[in-house]
């Protein structure tokens, strides 16, 4: 069983940074590309970043570019969000993702969800 927990969220300050990671589990997560989404107060859930299977292509939502840095660590069934320069705009709530295809892109889709992590940015 596919599980993924999100980690690292908390309030920040404007311009401040967080790193959010991904703990997954239930099985090899070196095969299939990650990602993180978001969800803000009223607002559309949106995928803001994605890596591949492999980390050799990743994806950015306009809104994050140059801002945010997706990573991951195949052998700790890890992934990270890096997220600076934040603006009041960025907060959410994030959740990991993964898909169920393996060998993707960074772009989707995505099938399995973390119960999410709050980030709040405060003005």
């Amino acid at each position: 069983q596919v599980q993924l927990v999100e980690s690292g969220g908390g309030l920040v300050q404007s311009g401040g940074s967080l790193r959010l990671s991904c703990a997954a589990s239930g099985r090899t997560f070196s095969n299939y590309a990650m990602g993180w989404f978001r969800q803000g107060p009223g607002k559309e859930r949106e995928l803001v970043t994605g890596i591949s299977w492999s980390g050799g292509s990743t994806m950015y939502a306009d809104s994050v570019k140059g801002r945010f840095t997706i990573s991951r660590d195949n052998a700790k069934n890890m992934v990270y969000l890096q997220m600076s320069s934040l603006k009041p705009e960025d907060t959410a709530v994030y959740y990991c993702v993964t898909t169920q295809r393996s060998y993707s892109g960074p772009g989707g889709p995505y099938d399995y969800w973390g119960q999410g992590t709050q980030v709040t940015v405060s003005t």
